[in-house]
């Protein structure tokens, strides 16, 4: 199939079958395409949907979010996990109103200059919200491209990305270049699916040399597993006389970075040096299940101990420290597994047993 035969197979496709009205795809401009391109890395639709809408109610335009507050930015964010993209919104925003007077460069290379934008987001923000003819190649293009070509290797190595961005480029129409980006990106969502494609529904299966070989679900070819390793950690819950809970907040650099969280300690002598620092007294301690978070690299499992805390905790109100008042919770980035404790924690105080 020729690419003049690809595009107008997939526009004709997107005429009659594409998605059209998802939240960003109303009132069309570049922060709207911004948004929901970086929340939907790593996030299915049906899961962004109700955070795109909350994030836009309360910060509409870039020049809202280049002036929230970063923790009201990651309280936003909280359960959408992989906070880095929150935290490089902000500074992409901040950067965009000093250096651009609130606008998005019309220019894909200026844009991937910029935090935390890369190349198939900047090529999504340019032909979505501009025309401009620029190839993406995110989870689901790079599906559709992998198995239209039958790309050998794991397109996480660099010489096979290429490859395949060689492959968008030729097949990027000039003309309704933003129907055809977002057609790419339903077609990968809702026909050429990880397990189950719909091949007999496609508008590409004929030139598809994936569904000729009868081997749909061996590309893109997956990235070589490797056994996630386990880390333990202790994380005290140290409830006040109210029932507040203190947290810390993480450094801006690392995991969960700049959300507020639960102390870690290995050992008992470091959660006394804890409760010494900040003049508490520990009393009743409760056992809550464990909880095991998996990152990409690794998984967590989190020890959580309910424990009762006497004394002023000179210094906690400011700073990088702060009492979390369950009934009344302020409004904080927190990382997710640390919402779901909070949860049991509030349980366990107002009704006497774990949820």
């Amino acid at each position: 199939m020729s690419p003049e035969h690809f595009s107008d197979a997939v526009l004709d496709w997107y005429d009659r079958h594409g998605r059209k009205d998802l939240p960003w795809q109303q009132g069309i401009n570049p922060y709207r395409v911004w948004v929901s391109e970086i929340m939907l890395q790593q996030t299915q639709v049906s899961t962004v949907l109700g955070y795109f809408d909350r994030f836009m109610h309360a910060l509409p335009t870039v020049q809202a979010l280049a002036a929230a507050p970063e923790d009201e930015v990651l309280h936003l964010w909280t359960g959408l996990g992989y906070y880095t993209r929150a935290r490089n919104l902000h500074k992409t925003a901040k950067t965009l109103v000093e250096h651009w007077h609130g606008e998005f460069p019309r220019d894909v290379d200026r844009l991937i200059a910029l935090p935390g934008i890369g190349r198939s987001t900047a090529g999504a923000i340019a032909s979505l919200s501009m025309g401009l003819r620029a190839p993406i190649l995110d989870g689901n293009v790079k599906r559709v491209l992998a198995r239209y070509v039958a790309q050998a290797g794991y397109p996480g190595e660099p010489k096979v990305a290429e490859q395949l961005w060689a492959v968008a480029e030729r097949f990027t129409p000039r003309a309704r270049v933003n129907h055809y980006t977002q057609a790419m990106m339903d077609l990968g969502a809702t026909l050429c699916t990880r397990s189950k494609p719909s091949c007999l529904l496609c508008p590409l299966r004929s030139g598809c040399k994936a569904h000729l070989l009868g081997r749909e679900t061996a590309y893109p070819v997956p990235k070589p597993r490797k056994e996630l390793p386990r880390k333990r950690t202790l994380m005290p819950l140290l409830a006040d006389a109210e029932g507040a809970i203190l947290l810390y907040r993480r450094p801006s650099s690392g995991l969960w970075g700049g959300l507020w969280s639960l102390p870690e300690v290995d050992t008992s002598a470091e959660l006394d040096g804890l409760a010494l620092r900040h003049g508490l007294a520990l009393g009743e301690r409760q056992a809550l299940p464990e909880l095991v978070h998996t990152f990409s690299h690794f998984q967590l499992a989190i020890e959580p101990w309910l424990i009762q805390a006497r004394g002023t905790a000179p210094g906690v109100a400011e700073g990088d420290w702060l009492w979390y008042n369950l009934a009344s919770p302020p409004r904080l980035g927190l990382a997710a597994p640390v919402k779901k404790l909070l949860k049991r924690a509030a349980d366990v105080l107002n009704a006497g047993e774990p949820s």
